[in-house]
């Protein structure tokens, strides 16, 4: 039969040749083998026969019986396509996993209009992935929302004009389930026309409704405080919890009279805080650095504690009155500023004229006096927390970088020399036996443990439990010969309370001389309208 089909054979679509024995995707990718297999079938001698009785058929307007056309559903396998293998003689098909082909994912409106062999895959069903992501935080559970919609109707049951200020601190409490003294702050923060009145639509809108309910303590405690267009706290933001902490707390009552000492008492504990808790030291405390700090504890644990000098962590009065204590004994002329030589009288001189030298240089941190060569209680505040606590971070990053003379990141046995070279010469003046640097280094290297026994890296000296006395050896001499000579009751009494920290210890022991010499001075309930000679 001549038939001439034009060339057309490399437009012609794989599945209408029907060809079980070959992969549509080899024919689609192959022009030039559809046409070699189009021009094989046209001269196999069944074809022949068969396209003419199509022809004729379309000529008569006959339907075409073409095996799987929906035009005719009862077509029998004898006009079947003849298949251009012979008969058992095809290749097996490459197995196909429904992962690699893209026949699989390719769909189709219908059936094919010839029948392809192909089978028809229904996409998998969709998985449904919960929200993770909210924008304003996660909603509440309709249940929690529920119970806390139910304690709001009995809070403000009958008020319908609202709850005033006086009124609010059960709500703070036992709703929000935090610290009474947040009472004012969380009030003014909702009230925020002044109004002076909370009423339980906005109560709900801004605790239920825009989903402080589900955040953390944390995070409810530093949306509650901060400004609105910062991203941080800062000094200015606790002072209004604390002077609610001093107007309500039953263990700061004694000083409503004074409030001059309210004030250096709430300027002592933000001090404090931002001491332990801002690590990067800028001012600005972060929620990250509110999160990883322990003063959120210490919080609920004022709210809970009627004695506040239990509350060693930030509050406890008697740590305050220590703090501010030595202050005004070093600040002879009460200016509320300090020199040189005031802090060299520090512990009965215990410190060296190097060490004060770098700390007047402000290498371990920037003085906020404004005053050169002075250091105001702020500055003073970080000195005697790093002074009396070597153990702590803040305080062994403070020390490290006073000795490290070149800013290098390491302490070098030429740096430690040069600190312990005034040790040494102190000794010698007071009849002391002199302990040689090379002794004294090999005891510190027992000690620390470096990695490197060449240099001390901070990551060495925090890893070490015995790193506060590497300092006191260089640079306090009175501590230096208490360890040498420490009493073992006192350690036995350590071990004894391992909670409480070298600060705690020392407080304590400070506050009990101070009181028992302010027992013992006359007028000492005058003080207060008298003079400025001692702050008590």
């Amino acid at each position: 039969m001549d038939m001439d089909y034009g060339g057309e054979a490399g437009c012609l679509d794989p599945e209408l040749l029907q060809l079980n024995e070959v992969s549509p995707l080899a024919v689609k990718s192959n022009p030039y083998v559809a046409e070699k297999l189009f021009e094989q079938w046209l001269s196999l001698p069944e074809t022949t026969p068969l396209v003419k009785s199509l022809i004729n058929n379309a000529k008569a307007g006959v339907p075409l019986n073409v095996p799987g056309s929906t035009n005719s559903p009862k077509a029998t396998s004898g006009n079947t396509i003849p298949s251009m293998f012979p008969a058992g003689s095809a290749p097996p098909l490459s197995p196909r996993s429904s992962s690699g082909s893209p026949r699989v994912s390719k769909q189709r409106a219908g059936p094919s209009v010839l029948g392809s062999p192909l089978r028809l895959i229904s996409e998998p069903a969709k998985e449904l992935i919960p929200q993770f992501y909210f924008q304003n935080d996660r909603p509440p559970p309709n249940e929690i929302k529920e119970q806390c919609l139910l304690q709001c109707n009995q809070f403000f049951y009958g008020r319908m004009e609202g709850l005033q200020l006086n009124e609010f601190k059960p709500v703070t409490k036992e709703i929000c389930k935090l610290p009474s003294f947040f009472s004012t702050a969380l009030f003014k923060r909702i009230d925020i026309n002044g109004t002076g009145l909370v009423t339980r639509d906005a109560f709900v809108d801004y605790w239920v409704h825009s989903n402080m309910l589900t955040k953390d303590i944390a995070t409810q405690i530093y949306t509650i405080l901060k400004q609105p267009d910062l991203r941080c706290l800062t000094h200015e933001d606790f002072k209004p919890i604390l002077r609610e902490l001093l107007a309500t707390h039953p263990g700061l009552e004694f000083l409503q009279s004074t409030p001059e000492f309210q004030d250096r008492y709430a300027e002592t504990v933000i001090y404090r805080i931002f001491y332990y808790v801002n690590r990067v030291g800028n001012g600005r405390l972060t929620l990250r650095e509110l999160k990883h700090g322990k003063l959120i504890a210490a919080m609920l644990h004022a709210d809970e504690e009627e004695d506040i000098n239990k509350v060693l962590r930030y509050f406890s009065y008697e740590h305050f009155y220590v703090i501010y204590c030595k202050f005004w004994e070093l600040d002879t002329d009460h200016d509320f500023l300090i020199d040189k030589e005031n802090l060299i009288r520090y512990g009965n001189h215990a410190l060296t004229y190097r060490i004060v030298d770098r700390i007047f240089s402000q290498i371990p941190r920037k003085f906020t006096s404004k005053v050169e060569g002075k250091m105001g209680y702020e500055d003073f505040v970080y000195f005697i927390l790093s002074e009396e606590d070597k153990s702590s971070e803040p305080s062994l990053e403070y020390w490290f970088k006073c000795i490290d003379l070149d800013g290098n990141g390491v302490l070098t046995k030429n740096e430690m020399q040069f600190f312990y070279e005034e040790q040494l010469h102190r000794m010698e003046c007071m009849a002391q036996e002199p302990v040689l640097f090379e002794d004294i280094l090999c005891q510190i290297v027992d000690m620390v443990g470096p990695k490197d026994e060449g240099y001390f890296s901070l990551r060495d000296l925090k890893g070490s439990k015995l790193s506060g006395s590497v300092f006191n050896i260089l640079f306090n001499l009175n501590k230096f010969m208490a360890y040498e000579s420490r009493d073992p009751f006192l350690i036995r009494q350590e071990r004894e309370n391992p909670t409480l920290t070298e600060w705690d210890r020392f407080a304590h022991r400070e506050y009990i001389r101070l009181s028992m010499e302010e027992d013992a001075s006359n007028g000492s309930a005058d003080v207060w309208d008298e003079s400025l000679e001692a702050p008590f």
